[in-house]
């Protein structure tokens, strides 16, 4: 299947884009001490079911038989991903706080329908880590580092580029401020489903013999780059879902919806 886009479906995406980045920063003005993941997923769910869309990784199929259990990832500390908002867990002073969010929109009946999902919508993916409360000076310093990486990943997303130049410009701006990137997890396409060709390293994957990959117009890219205050590795959460460092250091994640255009990009879920 080409995973590239049409002009057409890349404004659909964008409308949705818009609508997501919306809802991520409501959920983010009550991230504070006290507040549970299960406040932060239920608000979540409301305005995206407000905006005409349907949240995507709630229900998701992970593994064969085995389902995401809520509409955001709530990673916190040395949680990187994939933590789910179940009930029990309170933020607390110091804390830091990784919220992923996807979304289905819209929802059927609009002029171009997303003719791989069975909904009609299109899919856009988002996530920012922000601080709880007031956090240590290094700690500030690995998200403005992560949202950094971010940035100069986005910048390196344009037609005759490659997916190579992305994972360069973010494994050396982390290495440059004594962070390192997570490889375990990577970026990828979306649109037509959640999670679609090609994967986007985060580093510089040349010498792994993985193949480059060059960017084309139409090109529709989740870059999210994971950095960790420790080392690298990761391993499973006690919950089965979520991905931790293995070295018990924190970490950080942020994430935007890109699509390439004949010149440059869009920031879909600007």
């Amino acid at each position: 299947m080409d995973n590239n886009k049409t002009k057409e479906e890349i404004k659909i995406l964008k409308k949705g884009g818009v609508k997501l980045a919306s809802i991520i920063r409501k959920v983010s003005k009550e991230v504070k001490p006290g507040v549970s993941t299960e406040f932060l997923e239920e608000l979540a769910i409301r305005l995206i079911e407000k905006a005409g869309g349907r949240p995507s990784f709630k229900n998701h199929e992970i593994f064969s038989g085995e389902y995401f259990p809520t509409a955001l990832c709530t990673s916190i500390n040395e949680e990187i991903v994939h933590a789910p908002a179940i009930p029990g867990r309170i933020l607390k002073e110091g804390d830091i706080i990784g919220i992923d969010v996807g979304m289905e929109y819209p929802l059927k009946g609009g002029a171009v329908e997303n003719r791989y999902s069975r909904r009609g919508g299109f899919y856009t993916d988002m996530a920012i880590t922000l601080p709880v409360g007031r956090v240590k000076r290094e700690t500030a310093k690995l998200l403005e580092t992560t949202k950094r990486c971010l940035e100069l990943g986005i910048k390196k997303a344009k037609p005759g580029n490659t997916l190579n130049d992305i994972g360069r410009a973010i494994e050396g701006y982390a290495k440059k401020n004594g962070f390192c990137v997570v490889r375990d997890l990577v970026g990828h396409g979306v649109g037509y489903k959640v999670h679609e060709e090609p994967q986007v390293f985060n580093y510089d994957f040349v010498s792994d013999g993985i193949k480059d990959i060059v960017l084309t117009p139409g090109m529709v890219l989740a870059i999210e780059p994971m950095v960790n205050m420790g080392g690298f590795r990761t391993r499973t959460g006690n919950d089965s879902f979520s991905v931790v460092t293995a070295d018990g250091s924190l970490s950080a994640h942020f994430e935007h919806t890109v699509a390439i255009t004949e010149r440059d990009n869009i920031i879909i879920t600007a």
